[in-house]
């Protein structure tokens, strides 16, 4: 017997007892379903995730803070531990128990020297009072300094450039109609105010050309993004009147390095920075760890289309296990007629591959379907400022893993039906009753 003569005696063979077949197929489905979709809301959410982190910064790019910053808060190592008072050290505001050593220019000039930074500059903190566009309403604001490398995902525009003297602001989607503008394409190359208290506590007003409408992210909700003119002048205006060291005190400098630098050269950067009293991180390390939660959940999902995919193959067992003796007269006779006991087992096994291979295929070829309406629907409502999230994302390489993997399930839990039917005495099988 051929391998293509196996493969249809053994389709042939599985519809025998229809009823038996179709409820192993429909276990096997459930556990293929669940699994499909529990990887594709996995595929989804990563691949959101990895597009908002162009949106927070480039991949080029180190957050720096003083390595005793944060530290002394309830909870950490040393929050019993008393620090020495160090004059040379000022510490900004304390937040929840939590403290952070601000730098100064000479900070800056120190990283500027390590070997393999390119440039620093300071994340300035923006705090405007509001935005006010043609309809002449103000609403409150947050504002984002723009880092070059990054890409914003826009809705029209083009990107920030922090090269330009001119002063250009991104403007969120949501903020476009309020401010009057007829569409996002209206409010493109316009001008808008921006309101900031200065350290006397009088408001100044510092106008903005809109470069491009931003569309709404976890990353950016609510916020506009501003070139480094734009920068630079709100934060000279919020800051006039206060004395030059608390200007030029920061929390948070950003360096930026060469592009090229391998896992191991970014490590070893780092470590430089940190033998001088700096701790540096990538932009990609600090959304890691919601990338991790978002990963924990996928495979606490996954866990229970195991189970079910574990309960199918008893299924598979049972169902095999009741062919075999059902067709113990018939093996006998295939035996009789020079059949090997290898080709009865392969038999058996591709019996159990297409009960996986079906209950695989609807399995996955449903799961698309309910993930592509699922898709339509929350993409216009709850999901629908989120532009460019693709909650169920089914790569082609995926479902056929998973296919794959089910298939290789059920040979594995049909091993022992065919074991038992390859063992059979040829003899004692044809007197069977």
């Amino acid at each position: 017997m051929k391998l293509v003569d196996v493969i249809l005696t053994a389709s042939a063979n599985t519809l025998r007892s229809k009823l038996r077949t179709s409820l192993t197929i429909i276990a096997i489905f459930i556990g293929s379903f669940t699994l499909t979709l529990t990887n594709g809301l996995g595929s989804g959410v990563s691949s959101y995730i990895d597009t908002q982190l162009n949106n927070l910064g480039a991949k080029d790019v180190l957050v720096i803070q003083t390595s005793d910053s944060n530290l002394g808060g309830p909870g950490s190592e040393d929050s019993a531990t008393p620090r020495e008072y160090d004059p040379s050290k000022k510490v900004s505001a304390t937040t929840f128990g939590l403290t952070t050593t601000v730098m100064t220019q000479a900070d800056i000039a120190k990283i500027q020297k390590v070997a393999g930074i390119k440039s620093v500059e300071p994340n300035l903190s923006l705090a405007p009072d509001f935005i006010k566009g043609p309809s002449d309403k103000k609403f409150q604001v947050s504002a984002n300094p723009y880092i070059s490398g990054t890409r914003v995902e826009l809705a029209v525009g083009d990107q920030l450039n922090n090269d330009s003297a001119e002063l250009q602001v991104l403007v969120p989607v949501e903020y476009v109609e309020v401010l009057g503008f007829s569409s996002n394409e209206a409010a493109v190359g316009t001008t808008v105010s921006i309101g900031v208290t200065d350290g006397a506590g009088q408001q100044r007003v510092v106008s903005a050309i809109v470069k491009g409408v931003q569309q709404k992210g976890v990353t950016n909700a609510g916020g506009m993004n501003t070139n480094t003119a734009l920068t630079n002048a709100i934060y000279q205006a919020q800051t006039a009147g206060l004395p030059e060291a608390t200007v030029n005190s920061y929390t948070v400098l950003v360096a930026k390095f060469d592009d090229s630098y391998s896992d191991s050269q970014i490590t070893s950067l780092k470590n430089d920075l940190k033998d001088l009293g700096y701790a540096a991180t990538t932009f990609e390390e600090q959304i890691g760890s919601f990338k991790q939660v978002v990963e924990g959940i996928i495979l606490v999902l996954n866990a229970f289309a195991v189970i079910a995919l574990l309960a199918a193959s008893f299924g598979i067992i049972n169902t095999l296990l009741m062919s075999v003796q059902e067709r113990t007269k018939e093996i006998g006779l295939m035996k009789a007629m020079g059949m090997s006991s290898p080709k009865i087992f392969m038999l058996f096994s591709a019996e159990a591959v297409m009960l996986g291979f079906w209950g695989s295929f609807f399995g996955v070829a449903i799961a698309q379907i309910v993930g592509a309406v699922t898709n339509s629907i929350v993409s216009q409502g709850i999901l629908k400022d989120l532009a460019g999230l693709t909650l169920l994302s089914f790569p082609i390489q995926s479902t056929v893993i998973i296919v794959l993997i089910v298939m290789a399930v059920a040979f594995l839990a049909g091993t022992l039906p065919a074991f038992r039917a390859a063992r059979q005495n040829p003899i004692d099988s044809l007197r069977y009753e």
